[in-house]
């Protein structure tokens, strides 16, 4: 409930951006707790997850997206048409750039953020430009520079530098909600102040066992597995007993996953049944079985079935 006289603000911000410029990261960091997935890996995020906070007279919806990148199967045609599909259903959109990259490949970097602004500039939204991982730049004078040759790619309402991998004053996150708050819409709250995302608690056990399997195994292999879990029970006395199954798309990664005598699903397994019990408060018992779906990444019918469909 607001104790301020001002009118109640609600909106739906949409975070968009290439692939590995710290999205999900952004999310977590302005949600204060985690909801996305985040591995140093590029495409980690293959689906929108909307995250929810209410603050004392606003409430906001942030959309994490995936990486928009030239898209080689339909697995990513999926995740970019849904990343370009978010535009039209925001109030603001964050056009996020990871700004140590920039500065390595600026034409290259500046060329793909100005394709994603094309979307952005043709539905006519409003859109910060919110440069990241500005504390991996040592020479400050470099991100002035970053700041004036991306800006003018767009009329952006807000030009904000952050950090969301550090807290405090350095992450420059106090900075974002405020301006975030300030070009937001008048409305009423639509969710509950409890209410953190909109995505079930069986998704956010996917994703979790997802990101260990892009921590844990070799830099290719991860783009080429997918997880479904298949059933998700509570019981009686606390414990929550969850089946997943990861699908690998060659036979020949079967093994991999598996490890010797078991231990690499082992270790994923332990590691996401960890990561759980702190997000449930519960027990958690989680059996994970590696099964083998040829090229499931570029047919409509795994797709499909792993819930990879618009």
């Amino acid at each position: 409930m607001s104790t301020s006289s001002e009118p109640h603000r609600f909106g739906i911000v949409g975070i968009l951006g290439r692939p590995n410029v710290g999205k999900s990261t952004l999310l977590n960091r302005v949600l204060g707790q985690k909801v996305a997935i985040a591995t140093p890996k590029p495409q980690t995020t293959r689906d929108r997850i909307k995250g929810i906070r209410t603050f004392d007279g606003w409430q906001v919806v942030w959309v994490d997206t995936p990486g928009i990148h030239e898209a080689q199967t339909k697995l990513n045609r999926y995740m970019v048409d849904l990343a370009i599909g978010t535009v039209s259903e925001v109030d603001l959109c964050y056009v996020m750039v990871d700004a140590a990259k920039a500065l390595e490949a600026t034409e290259h970097v500046l060329e793909e953020t100005r394709a994603i602004v094309a979307h952005v500039a043709a539905a006519k939204k409003k859109a910060f430009l919110v440069l990241n991982k500005t504390d991996k730049i040592g020479d400050k004078s470099a991100l002035l520079g970053l700041i004036e040759r991306f800006s003018a790619l767009y009329e952006f309402a807000e030009v904000v530098p952050i950090a969301a991998r550090l807290k405090g004053a350095q992450s420059n996150i106090d900075k974002l909600l405020a301006a975030t708050k300030k070009h937001l819409p008048e409305g009423a709250p639509l969710f509950a102040e409890d209410e953190l995302t909109d995505r079930p608690m069986r998704f956010l056990a996917k994703e979790i066992i997802r990101e260990q399997l892009f921590m844990q195994l070799a830099q290719e292999l991860p783009y080429s597995v997918a997880v479904d879990v298949i059933s998700w029970e509570e019981k009686g006395d606390g414990l929550v007993v969850v089946h997943a199954n990861i699908h690998v798309a060659r036979k020949s990664h079967k093994p991999i996953v598996v490890g010797r005598a078991g231990s690499q699903v082992k270790a994923i397994g332990e590691k996401s049944r960890g990561i759980l019990e702190r997000l449930l408060e519960r027990k958690v018992f989680l059996d994970l079985r590696v099964k083998v779906d040829p090229d499931w990444f570029d047919r409509d019918d795994k797709l499909k079935a792993l819930g990879y469909t618009s």
